[in-house]
C-alpha cells in the first residue's frame, strides 16, 4: 500500500504521542500559539520579505534623484595609415593611443516622474506593511480556529470514554443480572454491542484529536510535535462583552482599524501615482551633463625640420605631461521633447486610468465585503450563542430523562433497546453541547477581530 506524505506525517504524530505519553507534556495556550505562529509561519515569513523589497525599491527611487557618474577608460593599437588622434596628423605606422574620461548626467526635469516614483515606493512600504499585518491576522484567527478545534475534540473523547465506562459498569451488572436469570440474555448481547460501540466512538475521536493537534503544529511550523498539546481552561463567555456592541458600532469601528480597507486604500493611492508617473511622459525631459577627458599617443609623430624643411620624427611628449595637456572639458543641457512614439504613452496613461479605476472599484467592493462580513458574523455569533444555550437546556433535559430511565432499568421496567436510546439521545446531547460551545467561541473570536481586539497585540516591524 502506498503511503503519501500527509499519511506518513500522521503516522509520524501517532507514534510520537504514544513515546510522549509517559513523558511530561507541555501545554500551549491560545496567546502562546499565535505569539509562536507570528514569528515562525512560513507565510508571514515570506511576506516580510516582500516588504524588505519595497525597502529596496524607495532606496532605487531616492537614487533617480542623484546623477549618474560613470568613469572609462581604453588603450588601442592602430597599424597603417591613420590619424594620429592626439596630433591629427595622417601617418603609416603603429601608434599606440590612451584616453580617459568621466561622464556625468542628471535629471533637472523629467514631467516630475522621479518625484512621483519615490512617493509611489513610500506608499509601496505601507501596503507591503498592511499586507503582513493582514496575514498576521488571518493567521491568528486560523490559529484561534484550529486551537478550538482540539478543545472540542477533547472534550468528545472525554465525554465517549466516561460512556464507555458506564457501559461496562452495565454490562458488567447484566452479566450478574442475566446469571441471577432478572434479565433475558438478549439484553446482554445488546450490551455487548453497546460497548464495542463506544471503544469504535473512541478511536474515531482520538484520531479526530490527533489530526487537530498535527494540524495546529504544522500551522505553528513546529519541527517537534510529538509531546505537543494545549491547555484546557478557556471559558465559553464574551469576556469583552462584544455581544453587547451593535452592528453598526462594530462596522463603523472595523471600518476605522481594518487592514483590509486600509490596504485597498492605500493600493488606490499607487494606482493614482501611476497615472501621474504615466502622464510625465508627455512632457519634456531636461538632463544636464558633463564630460571630462584627456589622451595620450605613445608613437613617434612625423614632421618637418624648421631650418631643413625635410620630414623627421619626434619622440612623443612624456605620457603625463600628454595627460595634462590634452585634458578637456565638455558640460551644457540636453532637451528632449516627445512629439510622436506610437501612441505608446498615450496607452499607457490609458492603461494605468483602467488599474485606478479597477482599485477604485475595489475599495468600494471591500468596503461592502466588510459590511456584510460584520452583520453576518454578528448574526451568527448570535445565533450560535442562542443554539448553545438551546443545547445546554437540551442536555439537561435528557440527563433527567437518562437518570429516569436508568432508574426504570435497574428494577426491570425498561428492557434494553430503550435504555440505550435513551443514553444516545444524552451522548448525541452532549456532543451537541461541546460543538456548539465551541463554535460559539470561534464566532466571539471573529467579532473581536473585527471590533479592533486582537488575540495578542500584533507588532509590524
Amino acid at each position: 500500500m502506498k503511503i503519501n506524505k500527509y499519511n506518513g506525517l500522521v503516522f509520524a504524530m501517532l507514534f510520537g504521542f504514544g513515546l510522549a505519553g509517559h513523558a511530561q507534556t507541555k501545554q500551549w495556550t491560545l496567546e502562546e500559539c499565535v505569539r509562536y505562529a507570528l514569528e515562525n509561519n512560513i507565510t508571514i515569513k515570506l511576506t516580510e520579505l516582500d516588504v524588505k523589497s519595497a525597502v529596496i525599491e524607495k532606496k532605487g527611487a531616492l537614487g533617480s534623484y542623484l546623477p549618474t557618474v560613470n568613469g572609462n577608460a581604453s588603450h588601442s593599437w592602430n597599424i597603417g595609415l591613420n590619424v594620429n588622434p592626439v596630433t591629427n596628423i595622417a601617418t603609416t605606422q603603429t601608434t599606440q593611443y590612451s584616453s580617459v574620461a568621466v561622464n556625468a548626467n542628471v535629471d533637472i526635469y523629467k514631467g516630475l516622474q522621479n518625484q512621483n516614483t519615490y512617493r509611489r515606493t513610500q506608499l509601496g512600504i505601507v501596503a507591503s506593511k498592511y499586507q503582513l499585518l493582514k496575514m498576521q491576522e488571518d493567521i491568528s484567527l486560523n490559529v484561534a480556529n484550529a486551537f478550538l478545534q482540539i478543545l472540542s475534540n477533547k472534550e468528545d473523547l472525554k465525554v465517549k470514554k466516561e460512556q464507555l465506562i458506564i457501559d461496562e459498569k452495565r454490562y458488567t451488572r447484566s452479566e450478574e443480572m442475566v446469571n441471577a436469570g432478572t434479565i433475558p440474555r438478549g439484553d446482554l448481547f445488546d450490551l455487548k454491542a453497546t460497548v464495542a460501540t463506544d471503544k469504535q466512538n473512541i478511536a474515531v475521536s482520538e484520531n479526530n484529536l490527533l489530526i487537530s493537534k498535527l494540524s495546529l503544529a504544522q500551522l505553528l511550523q513546529l519541527k517537534e510535535f510529538a509531546d505537543f498539546d494545549v491547555v484546557d481552561d478557556i471559558n465559553a463567555k464574551d469576556e469583552n462583552n462584544i455581544m453587547a456592541q451593535t452592528p453598526v458600532d462594530i462596522y463603523n469601528k472595523a471600518k476605522e482599524t481594518r487592514t483590509e480597507l486600509k490596504l485597498a486604500q492605500t493600493n488606490l493611492e499607487i494606482a493614482e501615482k501611476n497615472v501621474s508617473i504615466a502622464r510625465g511622459a508627455y512632457q519634456p525631459t531636461l538632463r544636464g551633463f558633463y564630460q571630462f577627458s584627456t589622451s595620450a599617443s605613445y608613437s613617434d609623430r612625423l614632421t618637418s625640420d624648421p631650418i631643413t624643411g625635410l620630414p623627421v620624427y619626434v619622440s612623443p611628449d612624456p605620457v603625463m605631461t600628454q595627460f595634462s595637456d590634452n585634458k578637456g572639458h565638455n558640460f551644457g543641457f540636453q532637451l528632449s521633447v516627445p512629439i510622436f512614439n506610437g501612441f505608446s504613452t498615450k496607452n499607457n496613461v490609458e492603461r494605468n486610468k483602467v488599474s485606478l479605476e479597477k482599485s477604485k472599484i475595489d475599495l468600494e467592493q471591500k468596503s461592502l465585503d466588510l459590511q456584510r462580513n460584520v452583520y453576518t458574523a454578528f448574526t451568527d455569533a448570535k445565533a450560535s450563542l442562542n443554539t448553545y444555550e438551546a443545547s445546554t437546556v437540551t442536555l439537561e433535559a435528557r440527563q433527567q430523562a437518562y437518570n429516569y430511565a436508568k432508574e426504570k432499568y435497574d428494577v426491570g421496567l425498561m428492557n434494553s433497546f430503550d435504555f440505550t436510546q435513551a443514553q444516545t439521545l444524552l451522548t448525541n446531547a452532549q456532543s451537541e453541547v461541546i460543538r456548539t460551545k465551541y463554535d460559539y467561541m470561534f464566532k466571539i473570536k471573529i467579532l473581536e477581530f473585527y471590533f479592533g481586539i486582537p488575540i495578542v497585540p500584533i507588532i509590524t516591524k
